[in-house]
């Protein structure tokens, strides 16, 4: 063969490998993005069980304008999405790893509903997490890792 020949097989080579290499890099940032967005629709609908938990009055098992009491069913406190849970304080920092469901214990007009999925975030070390502070005409996406 002449040099032509290998150089244009070299290449070639190159080519095919920097291909792959980007495939698999949106690949990855495609899944991380999924998982951070079912995540964050759990966590809508987690929220709007708690805004219907306070506008419920005591009598019927609700809040009556208070989030004291409120908690995530064992039903919700997971799924192939991630994992979920209820706090009364924001979480801090990436490395906040929900646990058990929570009940709000004291009088609040404010919950933090925490978020966990299964990938790897874009830390490349913990999970993604997600979290939405909870009020009882708002709800507010803040995205952790």
């Amino acid at each position: 063969m002449g040099t032509q020949q290998l150089l244009l097989i070299v290449l070639g080579v190159v080519i095919v490998g920097i291909a792959i290499a980007i495939g698999i890099t949106l690949f990855k940032s495609n899944q991380q993005s999924s998982n951070r967005d079912q995540v964050i629709n759990d966590l809508e609908n987690l929220a709007w069980k708690a805004q219907a938990y306070y506008r419920r009055p005591v009598s019927m098992a609700g809040g009556g304008e208070d989030f004291k009491g409120f908690y995530i069913m064992s039903a919700d406190t997971g799924n192939d999405n991630g994992s979920y849970t209820a706090s009364p304080t924001a979480p801090t920092g990436n490395a906040y790893v929900p646990g058990d469901t929570t009940h709000i214990q004291a009088a609040s007009q404010k919950i933090y509903i925490i978020g966990c999925g299964k990938i790897i975030g874009n830390d490349e070390v913990s999970f993604v997490k997600v979290y939405v502070t909870v009020t009882h005409m708002t709800q507010d996406i803040f995205i952790l890792n």
